[in-house]
């Protein structure tokens, strides 16, 4: 996918919906993101949003080339006193269109995954569009674990969708199988997604996921 950022537009404006009207209890809420609020999370998204090539790498070389000061710091940074406020940071960004150094699929891992990191803890569903979350899990089947990707997670296994045509690798390897969006949050690091999924590799997946490997 050349052109991410309808589809960008369009999951922020979602997520934007779906969070108005939360009560603080909610906004307190843990995230899938281990010691990440639903706040903090939507505060990540702010930070990311907002980070353009330059941007990223003043920041980084202020957190001392530290990837998770990086990140933390951009939560503090967005979170606003409220979180109403920090949702109208969202809103203020909906449209822009810069990315840290990394491929462009990667807003779509960001948008939905993240989005599903709020989403889940909160009973929240979304239908996402299936070509964008697609792509977003071939860029995490690449992705080393040090930027934030599966690869290791998933080596040696086949991934099948059952709701959308998509097999990964050569089709060989132990399968696991399940819905498409369960798929991409296990290959994001996401124990959550097993629930959702079945096949003679999923214990395989369920070791890496419990033994930190991702």
């Amino acid at each position: 996918m050349e052109n991410v950022w309808p589809t960008v537009r369009s999951e922020r404006t979602a997520l934007i919906a779906d969070l108005e009207g939360l009560t603080a209890e909610q906004w307190a809420t843990p995230s899938l993101c281990t010691g990440w609020t639903v706040h903090d999370v939507l505060a990540h998204i702010v930070a990311t949003a907002k980070t353009s090539v330059p941007g990223f790498c003043l920041q980084f070389a202020r957190a001392r080339f530290d990837f998770d000061r990086f990140t933390e710091n951009g939560v503090e940074r967005e979170r606003a006193a409220t979180p109403a406020e920090t949702l109208d940071r969202l809103r203020a960004v909906v449209d822009r269109t810069v990315t840290p150094p990394a491929p462009r699929d990667s807003r779509l891992v960001e948008m939905i995954v993240h989005g599903e990191d709020i989403r889940r803890p909160l009973g929240i569903t979304r239908e996402y569009p299936v070509q964008a979350t697609a792509d977003a899990l071939r860029l995490q089947l690449r992705t080393s674990a040090g930027f934030g990707g599966g690869k290791e997670l998933a080596a040696g296994l086949t991934l099948v969708a059952e709701d959308a045509e998509f097999t990964s690798g050569s089709g060989s390897g132990p399968q696991v199988r399940g819905p498409l969006l369960a798929l991409l949050l296990a290959a994001s690091a996401r124990s959550a997604a097993v629930a959702d999924l079945h096949g003679d590799g999923l214990d395989t997946l369920r070791r890496r996921l419990e033994a930190g490997t991702s």
